[in-house]
């Protein structure tokens, strides 16, 4: 993989890596590109396939996995997810740098490749606000969110590992995390 060092972000579902992420691509769109993941699930209101995630079938995905063309991939309350070496590919060919959001899973499967990322956790200031965020979203089922608080809970815990990340931030005040974020990548 040749080009700028790409940078992983990771955190459980509403820390808020995908609203700074949208920020940061608004706000340096010549600069960082987005991995576009795939996924077997279906789609939610608003995500277009292409833009937000590669929406494949089950087969699709593991024939390509098979073939040995993703980088890392995991599933998920009974989804699939993964990115492929051609997503990455396919920002690093535009000259940007490359920002792939991927879970503690993703992070450690990458961490045995030879892509050398910047590894950066988005963490909530507590899973109780992390709770409220992702209530207040109003996309998950009772089941669902159920889910993916346990899954943020040992999220966080994983991510206490040293080393792991090259730097983690709270996500309490969005200005003050973007900052942080900011500062580290326009280094």
């Amino acid at each position: 993989m040749q080009g700028p060092r790409p940078v992983v972000l990771s955190g459980p579902s509403g820390a808020g890596k995908s609203t700074l992420l949208k920020k940061l691509l608004k706000d340096y769109e010549n600069i960082f590109g987005f991995s576009v993941s795939h996924t077997t699930r279906q789609p939610r209101p608003g995500e277009v396939n292409g833009k937000d995630y590669h929406f494949v079938t089950r087969e699709e995905m593991q024939k390509e996995i098979d073939a040995g063309e993703f980088i890392e991939h995991a599933e998920f309350s009974g989804n699939m997810y993964g990115t492929s070496k051609g997503a990455v590919q396919a920002v690093q060919a535009q000259n940007q740098i490359c920002i792939l959001d991927i879970d503690i899973q993703g992070v450690k499967n990458i961490k045995r490749t030879d892509l050398n990322p910047i590894y950066i956790s988005v963490q909530p200031p507590s899973i109780d606000i992390l709770e409220k965020r992702l209530r207040d979203r109003k996309t998950e089922t009772e089941e669902s969110l159920l889910k993916r608080l346990t899954a943020a809970r040992v999220d966080l815990e994983l991510s206490k590992e040293p080393g792991l990340f090259d730097l983690v931030i709270i996500n309490d005040d969005l200005e003050k995390a973007y900052s942080e974020l900011k500062e580290i990548l326009l280094e």
